[in-house]
């Protein structure tokens, strides 16, 4: 395993939390592999600032909520061709609504994608890791999964199942030397909020204690640290990254 390239696999890795995570682990010397859904100009260019930085990066066309692609990109892009160090799961969509409202289609594709395909994803690495008797998978939560959320139970219900996943996962690969912790983002600055009205925006403020929204690179430096040397004995924790919104 020793001469095959060190990879780092980020789902959702094309922006927002997800580039911020793939540029991050590129600084930290993996050879990054980065998923995407739409919008493959957005991975190539993320692609471009990983090697302009001097870093290595592929991005890859994946749906993680189809588990039949799942087993195939792992099978054809990962196993015996590089040696995976790191899983963050990341991928992730919303379709709001209040719940006596919420249509079952939007109910079952957020869960689909955000809780499925990272059991998907986390399963596979997995198999690999565990035979290798290393690795580091990290789920990308959300605070609302601690403190739920009026209009996003979808959303909720699957960033909650993601920290039991979390902690089921690390108590059976703990044996195996592989480490499984969550990151629990509050209110990030990217494109989701961006569009949010200016009103929202300051109440959600008035529920931040450190009085300012995150920025991805406050996730992506929580991720490098649990994909690092030194969480070597971190495991089964979910880790708040959120300006002590919810303590």
């Amino acid at each position: 395993m020793s001469d095959m390239p060190k990879v780092a696999l980020v789902t959702g890795g094309s922006r927002g939390i997800g580039r911020a995570c793939a540029e991050r682990l590129a600084k930290d010397g993996f050879e990054v592999y980065l998923t995407y859904v739409s919008r493959p100009e957005e991975a190539e260019k993320t692609v471009a600032a990983i090697a302009e930085a001097g870093g290595e990066a592929k991005a890859f066309r994946l749906d993680a909520s189809n588990r039949q692609a799942v087993c195939a990109f792992f099978t054809e892009e990962i196993k015996d061709k590089v040696s995976l160090e790191v899983l963050v799961n990341n991928a992730g969509i919303t379709k709001d609504g209040l719940l006596i409202r919420m249509k079952d289609e939007d109910w079952d594709k957020v869960i689909q994608v955000n809780l499925t395909g990272a059991f998907a994803c986390l399963r596979e690495a997995a198999k690999l890791m565990a035979k290798q008797r290393s690795g580091r998978i990290i789920n990308i939560s959300s605070v609302v999964g601690q403190m739920g959320n009026a209009g996003q139970a979808n959303y909720v219900a699957a960033k909650a199942g993601l920290i039991g996943l979390t902690k089921s996962a690390a108590r059976e690969l703990s044996g195996r030397g592989v480490t499984v912790n969550a990151v629990t983002p509050g209110f990030i600055q990217t494109d989701m909020t961006s569009v949010l009205p200016e009103a929202i925006v300051a109440k959600m403020l008035e529920s931040i204690p450190l009085g300012r929204l995150g920025a991805p690179e406050d996730i992506a430096a929580a991720v490098s640290f649990l994909a690092g040397p030194g969480a070597g004995y971190v495991t089964g924790q979910v880790l708040a990254v959120n300006g002590g919104m919810y303590m």
